[in-house]
């Protein structure tokens, strides 16, 4: 894998070292060894996946609170996604500020993102899906939002009016 440092303190976009001939390729998604030697997390305790039937499909920003927030392993296995992170460390000199980065199952990248940061993404084609491993549980009452449109962060969605959960529609501004 390569490892590529974003401008966001701890996140990382991981490119695929593929071997391969005329029947495909192999290449490691994951590598405990490797992790640890950037000192990045290497315990997960649950995988979740995410189908979405529909391009434009919006979902987040979501992360965790009070003892239950996560580190993060995305993926994008079925199709295409723009993939945001935003940092809301409340002491880092990046607060406030996203990276976007299209994953698909094309390109095979993936995103490591640390603790302190929202998550959300959007889809790029029908029928694509997330898959991801988290470092904590999901623990209900301890799940948060920031709203995708929020004027605090200013995210350049490429798109106006996408496909959202009722949830996510009404999350109040960040401030």
């Amino acid at each position: 894998m390569i490892f590529t440092e974003l401008k966001l303190k701890g996140a990382y976009v991981l490119d695929l070292e593929k071997r391969g001939d005329n029947r495909g390729f192999f290449a490691r998604t994951f590598c405990a060894n490797e992790f640890a030697e950037l000192k990045l997390n290497t315990q997960f305790v649950q995988g979740n996946m995410s189908h979405n039937a529909f391009k434009n499909t919006l979902r987040g920003m979501h992360y965790q609170t009070d003892g239950a927030e996560e580190v993060k392993l995305v993926r994008c296995t079925k199709g295409a996604l723009l993939d945001v992170i935003l940092d809301i460390r409340k002491d880092s000199p990046t607060f406030g500020q996203y990276e976007a980065i299209e994953i698909s199952e094309d390109n095979g990248r993936q995103i490591y993102i640390p603790k302190g940061f929202a998550h959300g993404f959007l889809t790029l084609q029908n029928n694509s899906e997330i898959a991801y491993l988290v470092s904590e549980f999901y623990t209900p009452g301890k799940e948060a939002g920031i709203r995708w449109d929020d004027p605090a962060f200013k995210i350049d969605w490429p798109i106006k009016d996408p496909i959202l959960s009722d949830k996510d529609k009404v999350y109040p501004d960040y401030k």
